[in-house]
Protein backbone atom coordinates (compact mmCIF):
# COMPACT_ATOMS: atom_id res chain seq x y z
CA UNK A 1 0.00 0.00 0.00
CA UNK A 2 1.44 3.42 -1.14
CA UNK A 3 2.44 5.40 1.53
CA UNK A 4 4.71 8.62 2.75
CA UNK A 5 5.22 10.89 5.58
CA UNK A 6 4.79 14.54 6.45
CA UNK A 7 7.80 16.04 8.63
CA UNK A 8 8.74 19.51 9.40
CA UNK A 9 12.49 19.04 9.51
CA UNK A 10 15.17 21.68 9.08
CA UNK A 11 19.06 20.97 8.21
CA UNK A 12 21.14 22.27 10.83
CA UNK A 13 24.60 21.92 8.50
CA UNK A 14 22.66 24.57 6.36
CA UNK A 15 21.61 26.81 9.98
CA UNK A 16 25.00 26.86 10.95
CA UNK A 17 25.98 28.11 6.93
CA UNK A 18 23.25 30.91 6.78
CA UNK A 19 24.31 31.91 9.93
CA UNK A 20 27.98 32.07 9.01
CA UNK A 21 26.98 34.23 5.71
CA UNK A 22 24.60 36.79 8.40
CA UNK A 23 27.92 37.32 10.30
CA UNK A 24 30.13 38.30 7.14
CA UNK A 25 27.53 40.54 5.81
CA UNK A 26 27.55 42.09 9.23
CA UNK A 27 31.12 42.43 9.13
CA UNK A 28 30.92 44.05 6.07
CA UNK A 29 27.85 46.70 6.34
CA UNK A 30 29.11 50.16 7.06
CA UNK A 31 25.83 51.02 9.16
CA UNK A 32 27.01 48.26 11.19
CA UNK A 33 31.26 49.81 11.31
CA UNK A 34 32.04 50.67 15.23
CA UNK A 35 28.99 48.75 16.46
CA UNK A 36 28.04 46.01 18.45
CA UNK A 37 26.30 43.68 17.21
CA UNK A 38 26.48 39.78 17.39
CA UNK A 39 24.25 36.65 15.84
CA UNK A 40 24.74 32.99 18.05
CA UNK A 41 23.48 29.73 17.30
CA UNK A 42 23.65 27.45 20.24
CA UNK A 43 22.04 23.95 19.31
CA UNK A 44 18.59 24.81 18.58
CA UNK A 45 18.33 28.57 19.59
CA UNK A 46 19.47 31.62 17.37
CA UNK A 47 20.33 34.60 19.03
CA UNK A 48 20.71 38.29 17.82
CA UNK A 49 21.77 41.44 19.53
CA UNK A 50 22.30 44.86 18.91
CA UNK A 51 23.21 48.46 20.45
CA UNK A 52 19.49 49.97 19.46
CA UNK A 53 16.26 48.59 18.69
CA UNK A 54 16.32 50.03 14.50
CA UNK A 55 19.95 47.62 14.33
CA UNK A 56 18.25 44.73 15.94
CA UNK A 57 15.25 44.73 13.20
CA UNK A 58 18.13 45.41 10.50
CA UNK A 59 19.89 41.94 11.99
CA UNK A 60 16.69 40.09 11.89
CA UNK A 61 16.07 40.91 8.42
CA UNK A 62 19.85 39.95 7.43
CA UNK A 63 19.12 36.64 9.03
CA UNK A 64 15.97 36.02 7.38
CA UNK A 65 17.63 36.78 4.04
CA UNK A 66 20.45 34.48 4.94
CA UNK A 67 18.18 31.66 5.37
CA UNK A 68 16.40 32.78 1.97
CA UNK A 69 19.79 32.42 -0.04
CA UNK A 70 19.86 28.82 2.01
CA UNK A 71 16.53 27.72 1.26
CA UNK A 72 15.58 27.26 4.67
CA UNK A 73 11.81 28.10 4.93
CA UNK A 74 11.72 31.05 7.67
CA UNK A 75 8.47 29.65 9.15
CA UNK A 76 10.81 27.44 11.05
CA UNK A 77 12.06 30.44 13.64
CA UNK A 78 10.12 31.06 16.40
CA UNK A 79 10.73 34.01 18.48
CA UNK A 80 11.21 33.72 22.08
CA UNK A 81 10.99 37.43 22.52
CA UNK A 82 13.34 40.53 23.39
CA UNK A 83 15.75 40.99 26.36
CA UNK A 84 17.89 44.00 27.44
CA UNK A 85 21.19 43.25 28.69
CA UNK A 86 23.52 46.39 29.63
CA UNK A 87 23.79 48.56 26.39
CA UNK A 88 22.83 45.50 24.44
CA UNK A 89 18.85 44.57 23.06
CA UNK A 90 18.97 40.68 22.15
CA UNK A 91 15.90 38.93 20.48
CA UNK A 92 15.72 35.22 20.96
CA UNK A 93 14.52 32.64 18.49
CA UNK A 94 13.93 29.21 18.65
CA UNK A 95 14.45 26.71 15.62
CA UNK A 96 11.29 24.50 15.35
CA UNK A 97 12.09 20.51 14.13
CA UNK A 98 9.22 18.49 14.24
CA UNK A 99 5.33 18.79 14.33
CA UNK A 100 3.75 19.28 17.59
CA UNK A 101 0.39 17.13 18.52
CA UNK A 102 -1.96 20.09 17.85
CA UNK A 103 -0.47 20.71 14.48
CA UNK A 104 -0.36 16.62 13.33
CA UNK A 105 -4.35 16.89 14.71
CA UNK A 106 -4.94 19.88 12.45
CA UNK A 107 -3.15 18.06 9.55
CA UNK A 108 -5.12 14.51 10.25
CA UNK A 109 -8.35 17.04 10.39
CA UNK A 110 -7.71 18.53 6.89
CA UNK A 111 -7.20 15.34 5.26
CA UNK A 112 -10.30 13.83 6.40
CA UNK A 113 -12.23 17.05 5.39
CA UNK A 114 -11.38 16.96 2.03
CA UNK A 115 -12.78 12.95 2.09
CA UNK A 116 -9.69 12.40 0.07
CA UNK A 117 -9.48 8.23 0.26
CA UNK A 118 -6.03 8.54 2.14
CA UNK A 119 -5.86 7.22 6.07
CA UNK A 120 -3.40 9.56 7.83
CA UNK A 121 -2.11 8.75 10.92
CA UNK A 122 0.24 10.55 13.90
CA UNK A 123 3.78 8.90 14.80
CA UNK A 124 5.79 10.40 16.81
CA UNK A 125 6.49 14.00 15.48
CA UNK A 126 5.13 12.96 11.86
CA UNK A 127 2.23 11.97 9.91
CA UNK A 128 1.36 9.25 8.09
CA UNK A 129 -0.37 9.36 5.36
CA UNK A 130 -1.55 5.94 3.41
CA UNK A 131 -3.79 5.16 0.49
CA UNK A 132 -4.51 2.48 -2.23
CA UNK A 133 -3.77 4.61 -5.52
CA UNK A 134 -0.24 7.15 -5.86
CA UNK A 135 -2.51 9.76 -7.25
CA UNK A 136 -4.87 10.21 -4.17
CA UNK A 137 -1.52 10.62 -2.10
CA UNK A 138 -0.30 13.30 -4.73
CA UNK A 139 -3.97 14.92 -4.29
CA UNK A 140 -3.11 15.06 -0.61
CA UNK A 141 0.50 16.13 -0.69
CA UNK A 142 -1.28 19.48 -2.93
CA UNK A 143 -3.61 20.22 -0.45
CA UNK A 144 -1.46 20.47 2.41
CA UNK A 145 1.33 22.39 -0.11
CA UNK A 146 -1.80 25.33 -0.52
CA UNK A 147 -3.00 25.06 3.08
CA UNK A 148 -1.53 27.97 4.68
CA UNK A 149 0.11 26.45 7.71
CA UNK A 150 2.47 27.99 10.16
CA UNK A 151 4.86 25.33 9.78
CA UNK A 152 7.24 24.60 6.59
CA UNK A 153 6.56 20.79 5.14
CA UNK A 154 8.21 18.16 3.58
CA UNK A 155 7.23 15.17 2.37
CA UNK A 156 9.53 12.05 2.17
CA UNK A 157 9.41 8.64 2.30
CA UNK A 158 7.49 8.12 -0.37
CA UNK A 159 6.72 4.31 -0.42
CA UNK A 160 4.91 2.78 -3.74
Amino acid sequence: MPSFDIVSEIEMHEVTNAVDQAKRELGNRWDFKNVEADIELEDKRLTLSAEQEFQLEQLVDMMRMAFAKRNIDTRALSEDGESKAGKLVKQHFTLKQGIETDMAKKIVKMIKEQKMKVQASIQGDKVRVTGKKRDDLQEAIAMLREAELDIPLQFNNFRD
